[in-house]
């Protein structure tokens, strides 16, 4: 792996230096997030969503910056007010609710995947897989820990982490096939 290499985002859409479009692919992918947290499968306290899929393929197509700098931006819009969270919810009662911890966890997650895709793990299976499966730890740390608040430290793995594993298992192969793939199609294209 390189010290730092080009993210998806920057070679797809040459953001680098430029600030108007950084601004705009930070929207879309705040967007995107936004989109993928309404495909959910309830569960108590905390649902399975498609979110942690898209924060992290954000992270990872954006960068270290400009993923943290969106996933940022997603939560800010969800406590103004615009309905992006889970469910179409929105406010600042979501952010200290029980996934409020997670939702800030999304910011670090992002930032984390991003750096080791500026340094080329996106571009290989397992590497990616490792990636993402980084990505989810550390969303979870923060995320276990607020969510302990409201169910007590004796149930914060049982519903906080326990039923989302294989989910994150799945997400994370698809991005460590989806990611490669895509580096690949983009160097025929040279």
């Amino acid at each position: 792996m390189t010290t730092s290499t080009a993210t998806l985002a920057s070679r797809v859409w040459q953001v680098s230096g430029s600030w108007k479009k950084q601004a705009l692919v930070a929207l879309l992918g705040s967007l995107f997030v936004a989109i993928c947290a309404q495909v959910t499968i309830e569960l108590p306290l905390v649902p399975v969503t498609l979110q942690t899929f898209a924060v992290l393929t954000v992270g990872a197509a954006f960068g270290m910056r400009l993923g943290a700098a969106t996933l940022a931006l997603y939560v800010f819009e969800g406590t103004l007010g615009l309905p992006v969270f889970a469910g179409f919810t929105a406010g600042p009662h979501v952010l200290m609710g029980p996934t409020g911890g997670y939702l800030i966890g999304f910011i670090v997650a992002a930032a984390l995947v991003g750096w080791f895709a500026e340094r080329g793990f996106d571009r290989r299976v397992l590497s990616m897989f490792g990636v993402m499966m980084l990505g989810a730890a550390v969303l979870y740390v923060p995320g276990l820990l607020w969510l302990a608040k409201f169910t007590g430290y004796d149930k914060v793995l049982e519903l906080g982490l326990y039923p989302f594993l294989w989910g994150d298992l799945l997400k994370a192969a698809l991005a460590a096939i989806a990611f490669p793939a895509a580096w690949s199609y983009l160097s025929s294209k040279r």
